[in-house]
C-alpha cells in the first residue's frame, strides 16, 4: 500500500505538532507556547499551554503587565502571574513525567529547566530560541539530551 500524502512523519514532529495545536489555547498577548509530555512508549502524559492561572483574569482579557511596563523578553519574569506551558505539562503529568520526553515550541526558561530537571525528564525536544538561554545550559550540564527541531519544517503552523 502506497501513502497518497507522502512519507510517515517521525515521532519528534508527530509530538511537536500536536505541541503546536496545545500553544493555539494560550492566553498570553505576547507569545503562544504549547508543550507535550510523551512517555518513552509514546504515550502523551499531558499538555500545557502559557497563561494565567485559573480564577485570575487572563492577558488577552486585561491586557499585558509586562507590555504595560515595558519589561523586554526574558527579563524580570516573576512580573507576569502567567504558568509556562512547560509548567502546566508537568504539574498535570506529576510522578507520570519521569523518564518522558518534552517537546515545547520554545526553548524552556531557567525556571522551567529546573522544574525538567526534579521531574526527571529524560529528553527534551524544542523549535524556537528563547531570549535567555540559561535553561538550556542547565539542562545541558545535568546531561539532559536536547533536540532543536528546524523551525522551517513548522514555519505554516507557528504564530509570528
Amino acid at each position: 500500500m502506497t501513502r497518497k500524502h507522502g512519507k510517515r512523519i517521525d515521532k519528534d514532529h508527530y509530538f511537536m505538532n500536536i505541541a503546536i495545536e496545545v500553544s493555539r489555547r494560550s492566553t498570553c498577548t505576547r507569545r503562544h507556547i504549547g508543550a507535550i509530555i510523551v512517555s518513552d512508549v509514546g504515550q502523551i502524559k499531558s499538555t500545557g499551554y502559557n497563561g494565567n492561572p485559573r480564577g485570575l483574569p487572563h492577558c488577552e482579557e486585561i491586557g499585558c503587565i509586562r507590555d504595560k511596563l515595558g519589561i523586554p523578553s526574558g527579563t524580570r519574569l516573576e512580573t507576569c502571574t502567567a504558568v509556562h506551558a512547560e509548567q502546566n505539562a508537568l504539574i498535570q503529568a506529576g510522578t507520570d513525567s519521569r523518564g518522558s520526553t518534552l517537546y515545547s515550541t520554545i526553548v524552556p526558561c531557567p525556571i522551567c529547566a529546573r522544574m525538567i530537571l526534579n521531574a526527571q525528564i529524560a529528553r527534551v525536544v524544542y523549535i524556537d530560541d528563547y531570549s535567555d538561554l540559561a535553561g538550556i545550559e542547565l539542562l545541558k550540564q545535568a546531561g539532559i539530551p536536547i533536540a532543536k527541531m528546524d523551525k522551517k519544517d513548522f514555519a505554516d503552523k507557528l504564530d509570528g
